[in-house]
């Protein structure tokens, strides 16, 4: 079990990483063609806006609080006088809420992609994939919440925490020693996120990395003139 906890959670990230990276450079150096949402948007408009800004949302949300809460080192929370409890509070609070949200977008774009003839029929069978992993990911997200009442000192997450901190400084060891006696729950989660990445390069996520910032700073762009004496 402890050559297993070590691949899982010291070998693998660096392994997901490393797909995640390389195959996201490969694809678009060689497939840009194929560096797209692939948007369904155009075969059914049907509560596709409502559906997709439920999830986009959600979903960022939940990946900026995932970089508070693991990333940020504890001690920059503990200058600031937040403690592993009250951080852990509002990690509930939030990613619940977020989660939730997350969750009813999700839910509808599956059983849109998934009824829908149209949409079916265009979808691949990486797309439908990837839709069925996230939501596995969410419930076992939203399901570590529940887990997470039960001991509201902190103590898992200061584990999860030091975990990341060890990969990020390359300590594999002492990474797999910190999420060895976590709840299976949490190992779960983790474990899957780093399949996300392993299958991010062959999939319609890679579109992430083209999110179209630079509109919101953009000028205007005149596309054709009004004269006051047209008719």
């Amino acid at each position: 079990m402890n050559t297993l906890n070590h691949f899982a959670f010291g070998i693998y990230p660096y392994i997901a990483i490393a797909i995640f990276w390389l195959g996201s450079l490969i694809r678009y150096d060689r497939e840009q063609y194929t560096w797209k949402s692939s948007s369904s948007q155009l075969l059914s408009n049907k509560y596709f806006r409502m559906a997709s800004v439920l999830f986009h949302v959600g979903v960022i949300m939940i990946l900026l609080g995932h970089f508070a809460g693991l990333v940020i080192p504890y001690e920059l929370w503990h200058i600031f006088g937040i403690s592993l409890e009250a951080k852990q509070i509002v990690a509930i609070g939030v990613g619940g809420f977020f989660g939730v949200m997350c969750f009813i977008g999700l839910t509808m774009l599956i059983v849109r992609r998934l009824t829908n003839d149209r949409i079916r029929a265009n979808s691949s069978t990486m797309d439908i994939t990837v839709l069925l992993l996230l939501y596995l990911q969410l419930l076992l997200g939203l399901t570590s919440i529940f887990v997470s009442t039960g001991h509201m000192d902190g103590a898992e997450m200061f584990k999860l925490m030091s975990w990341t901190r060890n990969i990020l400084i390359f300590n594999p060891v002492t990474a797999s020693e910190f999420i060895s006696e976590v709840h299976w729950i949490y190992k779960a989660h983790v474990f899957l996120g780093l399949t996300l990445f392993v299958i991010f390069p062959f999939s319609r996520l890679v579109h992430i990395w083209s999110v179209p910032v630079t509109y919101i700073f953009r000028n205007y762009q005149i596309v054709r003139r009004r004269f006051a004496n047209a008719k």
